[in-house]
């Protein structure tokens, strides 16, 4: 079975938002997709990954900063 993945692009986005839109996201997803979520407020590349996982959602990878860009792979469960 092919896994879904989507994209997330909240770039310009200050925070909390790309914590709020992520988890939005995340609830309205089936089990087992996966979401790349993109990011640029410095505060997202901890607070992203913190929330998520307290919300029970699992990162697949570390979070990746790729020049202003901040990228996470996160999969529900």
């Amino acid at each position: 079975m092919e896994e879904k993945r989507y994209v997330l692009d909240l770039r310009g986005e200050p925070c909390p938002y790309p914590v709020v839109y992520s988890l939005q996201v995340l609830a309205e997803l089936e089990s087992g997709a996966l979401l790349e979520i993109l990011a640029d407020c410095p505060q997202s590349f901890k607070s992203v990954p913190e929330e998520v996982v307290k919300a029970g959602y699992e990162m697949v990878e570390p979070p990746q900063k790729i020049g202003p860009t901040l990228r996470f792979l996160v999969r529900k469960p």
